[in-house]
């Protein structure tokens, strides 16, 4: 099969166990590629919706997700780093774990081509996801709320032959506490990459993806697959880029493989 390499892929904040999480959409990308390394940047299981709503919210598409994992690791030698994020903190009672190709851990140094970057999934620059989690999670549910006005805004739009738009991220763009919060997050970690006296950045957690400068720091985002559906991917030459999600075109490269066994 035709599959696109990259040397390192970046995912986060893919909220397995939700029910707006495009579980099948990341499932088809990681089966269109090959990689050398696999940084899952945190929120890639969603905790916090688990004990909600109960182990039910689990289902065949998340173990698929994670069988195509293993058989990267074992058909690749992909190394996995699993960072861990806010809404995964039920790690926090099991990591560090180190063996073989795959690590979970709080952060991660990521070094290529004579450069050094950051690895942190952003949850503690967020001052209330970090010291008033109530307030984070009541936050969670307004954007649960956008989700679905989003979910069914799309429905009419597609009857409407329009393509998908996307109430989130306009939102992101447009509500001037929104775009204020974003900027004084990425100015957060920039200033952490300083002190870790490394080149660049690369953090999720809100569902932003970008990939920038400030001044000679490298900020990058790999954004989500709640809404955005991207991911962050570095070629051979050390060079950053983000994907979107393209439903015709990692189908191509998956070949005939189809994922009938979970639907």
């Amino acid at each position: 099969m035709n599959r696109t390499y990259y040397p390192t892929v970046v995912l986060s904040d893919i909220h397995l166990g939700t029910t707006f999480s495009k579980t099948m959409e990341v499932a088809e990308l990681l089966q269109s590629i090959d990689c050398d390394k696999l940084i899952l940047n945190g929120d890639i299981i969603d905790g916090w919706h688990l004990r909600k709503k109960s182990p039910k919210a689990w289902n065949r598409k998340h173990i698929f997700f994670f069988r195509i994992i293993l058989k990267m690791m074992e058909n690749f030698g992909t190394e996995v780093i699993y960072i861990r994020g806010n809404h995964d903190d039920f790690l926090d009672n099991i990591m560090p774990i180190n063996f073989s190709n795959f690590k979970i851990v709080k952060d991660y140094i990521h070094e290529s081509n004579d450069k050094k970057y950051y690895v942190i999934h952003g949850d503690i620059f967020d001052s209330i996801t970090s010291n008033m989690k109530w307030l984070s999670k009541l936050g969670d549910m307004g954007y649960t709320m956008l989700l679905h006005i989003n979910k069914y805004y799309n429905c009419y739009r597609s009857f409407l032959g329009k393509p998908y738009y996307s109430v989130a991220q306009i939102a992101k763009q447009k509500v001037k506490s929104a775009v204020s919060y974003i900027s004084s997050f990425e100015e957060s970690l920039i200033d952490l990459a300083k002190t870790k006296h490394c080149d660049g950045i690369i953090c999720g957690h809100i569902h932003h993806p970008e990939n920038k400068y400030y001044g000679d720091i490298h900020y990058l985002n790999s954004g989500d697959w709640i809404d955005s559906l991207s991911a962050l991917v570095e070629d051979q030459e050390g060079k950053w880029n983000i994907i979107y999600y393209d439903k015709e075109l990692v189908r191509e490269k998956k070949g005939v493989e189809l994922l009938n066994e979970v639907v």
